[in-house]
């Protein structure tokens, strides 16, 4: 099934968050390693694997190439995803600020 194989390389919490900077606008893949910390190299094969699934398209800008998720869908679904969990990660955190706050 395409959608298991989309979630799929979306498991890799590398792949995760070049779709989440990708989301936020396109880059080149030296921009790209900056932004989520990787090394090039893996960046790149990442970026590849993304774009073999269609999860990702690239357009040739001089000597760079340039990706980006042009699937407003695909779009919608990282932003969901990513956002439910970090709200959730905030929303587990908040006892243990409070507690740490009053001394206890």
């Amino acid at each position: 099934m395409e959608a298991a194989a989309a979630f799929g390389l979306l498991a890799s919490s590398a792949r995760l968050h070049l779709m989440w900077a990708l989301a936020q606008g396109e880059s080149d893949v030296t921009r790209l390693a900056d932004r989520v910390g990787g090394a090039l190299p893996a960046v790149s094969q990442h970026l590849t694997k993304l774009k073999l699934a269609g999860l990702v398209r690239s357009r040739r800008d001089g000597r760079r190439q340039i990706y980006f998720v042009d699937d407003p869908d695909v779009v919608t679904v990282v932003r969901l995803m990513v956002g439910q969990l970090a709200a959730r990660a905030e929303a587990a955190s908040v006892p243990v600020r409070a507690l740490r706050g009053t001394g206890g």
